[in-house]
């Protein structure tokens, strides 16, 4: 496949940073992706792809290897052995936002509360994607895999992806590697039939969201729309005219701690509980040691989610918050967890100012924010 000419990553990624890489190639098929990605593997050269360039922050120097541009699309329908739901195997390269509203128009639902989420159909369970109480771990079936160890595609469940919130053993975390080197090149989901008329909203995060009550019912094309407003409300909703939407989404994470830790912070932060695993386990007793006493079960109290932005605006930082009056980094002057890009910011500059937030942020209330975006060539 012909190589073309390398853009700095500026221009391919929603924070608008990034140097020019040595090399860049363009997928446009899923065979032509598991090919060069082989190829490169099998070389030993550095690669990093790249598809929506929503949820990566990379350095102001060049990159130095190959970026493949995943430009993958298309949708295919299939039938599902379970009654009243549809599959749809979606290429890695195909839009998010441009699947969830195929969904909606079809009347398929389990995702329409993701709408106005950027990036790639690929890059969604890497992250776990979700918002508004959806995770595309809840409709999710199986990726095909292009595995780094074997070279090998194959389909892999969703259960063996270790998907968790905003992690999976796909994703490289700040400071790590990931568990399980591989691409994605499809992925299939299994969606509800739910037609297109009204009905009651199952989960309260969402329905807080859009102030709905409990009995309250809306169509699927009503819950899209109201939505992609709050999100734009928010500056989440990507606008080319609008510097609060050149970001990388949350650029932190919401801390998930544990109960105990969660009780140190001040009442009035947002939490939201986070079920414990369930481990079905069984112990042995020799019975040649065995005296009858079974200790009674323990029990756990679940984690709990914590409200990064609520820290970083209780930390002392508001909305609009840069460092000096000519930085041209600054948090969204619509929401305090998002970092953006004012026009021209360098990748430095932008991580100034995730430090600044870091430490301010440790520093009341002793926990340490970890970012969201995958960083190359980056150090906070």
């Amino acid at each position: 496949m012909p190589d073309v000419e390398p853009r700095p990553l500026a221009e391919l990624t929603t924070l608008r940073t990034g140097g020019i890489p040595d090399r860049m190639v363009e997928a446009r098929t899923t065979d032509e992706l598991v090919g060069v990605v082989r190829e490169l593997w099998s070389a030993g050269e550095p690669v990093l792809l790249v598809g929506g360039g929503s949820n990566l922050f990379a350095g102001d120097e060049p990159f130095d290897g190959t970026v493949v541009r995943v430009l993958t699309t298309g949708i295919e329908r299939m039938p599902s052995p379970r009654p009243g739901f549809v599959r749809l195997r979606v290429a890695a390269g195909h839009g998010w936002d441009d699947l969830v509203g195929y969904a909606v128009a079809a009347g398929l639902a389990g995702i329409e509360a993701m709408s106005g989420i950027p990036g790639t159909v690929g890059a969604a369970p890497i992250q776990n994607i979700g918002a508004y109480g959806q995770e595309i771990v809840q409709t999710l079936v199986e990726v095909d895999l292009l595995d780094e160890v074997d070279g090998e595609v194959r389909a892999v469940p969703a259960s063996d992806l270790a998907l968790g919130f905003r992690t999976s053993a796909l994703k490289q975390h700040y400071g790590s590697v990931p568990e399980r080197v591989a691409v994605i090149l499809s992925v299939t989901l299994e969606l509800a039939e739910a037609g297109h008329g009204e009905r009651p909203l199952a989960g309260d995060q969402l329905r807080t969201a859009l102030g709905l009550g409990a009995g309250d019912a809306v169509s699927l094309a009503w819950v899209r729309d109201h939505v992609l407003a709050t999100r734009a409300r928010k500056g989440m909703v990507l606008d080319e005219g609008d510097h609060d939407t050149w970001s990388a989404g949350s650029f932190f994470q919401n801390a998930v701690v544990s109960a105990g830790f969660a009780r140190t912070l001040p009442p009035e932060c947002p939490r939201w509980p986070v079920a414990p695993d369930v481990v079905d386990t069984v112990t042995v007793y020799p019975l040649a040691t065995f005296d009858g006493y079974v200790p009674p079960p323990t029990s756990q109290e679940s984690d709990v989610k914590i409200s990064a932005a609520w820290l970083i605006e209780h930390a002392g930082l508001g909305k609009g918050f840069r460092l000096a009056r000519s930085s041209r980094a600054a948090l969204s002057s619509k929401h305090a967890l998002a970092l953006t890009n004012r026009g021209g910011a360098t990748a430095e500059e932008l991580s100034e100012l995730a430090r600044f937030i870091q430490g301010r942020v440790q520093s009341e209330f002793g926990l340490i924010l970890q970012p969201e975006p995958v960083l190359v060539g980056v150090e906070l």
